[in-house]
């Protein structure tokens, strides 16, 4: 019921009850149970006549206490009147009396028993259950207006793994599953690898929508906002461009549906219409991320500003690429700069100017290669970039396709998310790509439904793969490996050299030097996590931080240790003339030279360097990478071990941040993984990957609910003569 003044209550009763009896009642108790007695003095002494308690009219000065443990509904009776005109003054007099006495609420009573409430208040009149003024803030889930007070606006909530529960139950509602927490197993003493994922349950009272029942009870043409918001943004722009609206209302909805369109555009223009407007913002690529503040600045209409961007292309199909690369134009077009950290060929095409820095990576790198336009960038022979755009170096297309091992892991029946029904087949052996345009549904497939079910059967793994029917195959693979872009290490204490088995190999070869040995040190004495070796001022980090209060602390190099982690008793043990500090503070590259006579060693390092990670130092932090890097230390590890050949490897977009010599490299060492007889899935939206592998599977033929379907599978030559493949149209080129 929406709320009234007292001026509309009294014309509406004025106008419907002419020429009738009625009484105007205060409504004083609902369902309450209580004696009353005193009430009943109290309302005597003002000058009250009548109530209307439980049906019956009572006289205020005779009433009696009422039975205590019974519930009871009492209407104080305000007035009894037959209107006319000349009663008006009279009927506005005792609405608002009754409207005083009863919190904002009156009733009118016919002789004959019919009852008609109103209220001032956004209440049911007949419950009492209120509901708040209807403004913006009662649909955000951000403010206490309108957040659902049981998850916080959340949406899910958060049980810790010691906590019992009866039946399934929490403050008396019924949970579908329940939430663990848990950490993964350490190798060693400073190694912080990945914890498994958690596992959320829907809020009980809002079912995930994290709002309040209040707002989920108000509808736009039938749908309530929670709705609304799980649309991807292509879905609502059609949703909302249908609306049909009544006069009156146009005028209120023509400036805001027009503002909510242009947005929708822009949001599908940057190649992010696949997305819903619920979608959690920590689920978002970087890529997206960007993309989507590019949306909102191309929204703003400024000019003469200076735009900066890193890799807004990740994580888009082809197809997309021209979209972006129009509304990078239509920026500049404004009078605007934008700069570009780019690996994508189209987007450095594109350029108008491109400075290019090499020739390697990290301590190798550093320097301006070449610049100028794209076709001047390809004719110089300094720039490794402009070898790759000139066609001078090229990624090449496998010979021969591997035919697999004869073996098929099959997943039937998978409907996550957006997909229909699918049936997905894999064969084992090979080299396999997963493609489609953004959000066509291949990280649904792969790694919510597929890794999740083979995490499960090999490992225990408590994270629940979304719906499918059945798996097949599971006993030609002895285990699945999931090489992603999460962070290898979530504390500063964590290196890379620690996650692939190395430095504890070098803190044995420490251990066992002559001085070690006459001293008495043991390898836990050369690691900066440990009292003993370590520097106890700044506890080993080799920086003591800096409480700045009301700013950011402040991080400054250790005066003990100098920054070097170590105390100086175990500085003092060499090898080669080197600390455990110096070798610490070593890249890939020069350790590689450094422990060539160290077969051991040298592997590890090897496959570092083989994976494109020559420039970084071996006691470089784990948070300090980026997901490709991460990644790439993940393969690194991977490669350093034997592997059995029945291995089922899933790569999520390996190829982020790499540029085009080093994605050479790593379609070389996948190659290999895959030669030892070995599985490697990988998504994919970078054709140059896409066109070495031996199988592909193609996801479309749209994003969101366009998606969700397999267009094409076999060779990259098979699909690319496949019409209903969009993967297959940019495959084409590049195999002739």
């Amino acid at each position: 019921m929406t709320s009234q003044t007292p001026q509309q209550i009294i014309e509406e009763v004025f106008k419907k009850s002419q020429g009738t009896k009625f009484y105007v009642l205060a409504p004083m108790a609902s369902g309450k149970k209580g004696e009353f007695l005193a009430e009943f003095q109290r309302w005597a002494k003002k000058g009250f006549v009548k109530a209307k308690v439980d049906g019956k009219m009572i006289d205020l000065d005779k009433a009696t206490k009422l039975a205590k443990t019974k519930s009871h509904d009492i209407d104080l009776v305000i007035d009894q009147l037959i209107l006319k005109d000349s009663m008006k003054l009279r009927l506005a007099e005792s609405i608002n009396t009754a409207l005083s006495m009863a919190n904002g609420r009156v009733m009118i009573e016919t002789l004959d028993g019919e009852r008609v409430s109103y209220s001032l208040h956004s209440a049911c009149p007949e419950c009492g259950f209120s509901f708040p003024e209807i403004e913006p803030r009662l649909f955000s889930f951000n403010n206490p207006r309108g957040a659902c007070p049981t998850c916080n606006g959340l949406g899910t909530i958060d049980l810790e793994e010691e906590e019992q529960f009866s039946d399934g139950e929490v403050g008396g509602k019924k949970l579908d599953k329940v939430v663990y927490k848990y950490k993964g197993k350490k190798t060693s003493d400073e190694d912080d690898e990945e914890g498994e994922e958690m596992v959320l349950n829907d809020c009980p009272d809002c079912h995930g929508s994290r709002l309040k029942q209040e707002a989920l009870n108000i509808r736009l043409g039938g749908k309530t906002i929670a709705e609304l918001s799980d649309m991807g943004a292509v879905e609502l722009r059609d949703w909302v461009a249908q609306l049909e609206w009544k006069a009156k209302d146009q005028l209120i909805a023509e400036k805001i549906v027009k503002q909510i369109l242009a947005r929708l555009d822009y949001l599908i223009r940057v190649g992010t219409g696949y997305l819903s407007l619920s979608r959690p913002s920590r689920t978002l690529s970087g890529g997206e991320a960007q993309r989507i503040r590019l949306a909102t600045q191309v929204g703003s209409a400024l000019i003469g500003c200076l735009y900066v961007m890193d890799e807004p292309s990740i994580g888009l199909h082809p197809r997309d690429h021209h979209r972006l690369l129009d509304i990078i134009g239509e920026l500049k077009d404004r009078g605007n700069t934008i700069l570009l950290v780019e690996h994508d060929e189209d987007t450095i095409r594109y350029a108008d100017f491109v400075v290019d820095l090499g020739p390697r990576a990290g301590i190798l790198g550093g320097e301006k290669m070449a610049q100028g336009t794209p076709d001047e960038l390809a004719a110089n022979p300094n720039s490794l970039t402009g070898k790759y755009l000139s066609g001078e170096i090229r990624i090449p297309v496998p010979k021969e396709r591997r035919k697999g091992n004869g073996q098929v892991l099959k997943l039937l029946g998978a409907s996550g998310n957006n997909l229909h029904n699918v049936d997905l087949e894999i064969p084992l052996g090979t080299f396999t790509t997963v493609t489609g345009v953004s959000g066509s549904g291949k990280s649904t497939l792969i790694i919510d439904t597929l890794y999740k079910i083979l995490a499960q059967h090999f490992y225990k793994a408590l994270a629940q793969p979304s719906p499918y029917k059945k798996i097949q195959g599971l006993e030609h693979i002895d285990k699945v490996i999931d090489i992603n872009q999460k962070p290898i290490g979530r504390t500063p204490r964590s290196t890379p050299a620690t996650y692939v088995g190395l430095f504890p190999m070098i803190r044995d070869l420490f251990a066992n030097l002559p001085d070690s040995k006459l001293r008495g040190y043991e390898p836990g004495r050369f690691s900066f996590n440990v009292k003993g070796g370590r520097c106890e001022t700044c506890m080993g980090h080799g920086q003591i931080r800096m409480e700045m209060h009301f700013l950011s602390d402040v991080f400054v190099t250790c005066d003990t240790c100098q920054g070097r982690r170590y105390n100086r008793e175990t500085l003092n043990v060499k090898y080669k003339n080197k600390s455990i500090a110096d070798v610490l503070e070593m890249s890939v590259g020069e350790a590689l030279e450094f422990f060539r006579n160290h077969s051991q060693i040298y592997r590890k390092l090897e496959t570092l360097h083989r994976v494109g990670l020559d420039y970084m130092t071996l006691g470089q932090s784990s948070t300090t990478l980026s997901g490709g890097e991460a990644q790439r230390v993940k393969l690194s590890k991977e490669l350093s071990r034997r592997g059995t050949g029945k291995t089922l490897y899933i790569l999520d977009e390996p190829t982020t941040g790499l540029h085009f010599d080093d994605v050479r490299k790593l379609v070389e060492l996948i190659q290999e993984l895959a030669d030892q007889g070995n599985t490697v899935l990988v998504i994919e939206h970078n054709m140059e990957v896409v066109k070495t592998s031996d199988h592909v599977i193609d996801l479309g033929p749209d994003g969101g609910k366009g998606g969700g379907y397999i267009v094409a599978t076999g060779t990259p030559e098979k699909v690319a003569k496949i019409t209903a493949s969009e993967t297959g149209k940019f495959l084409k080129p590049l195999l002739k």
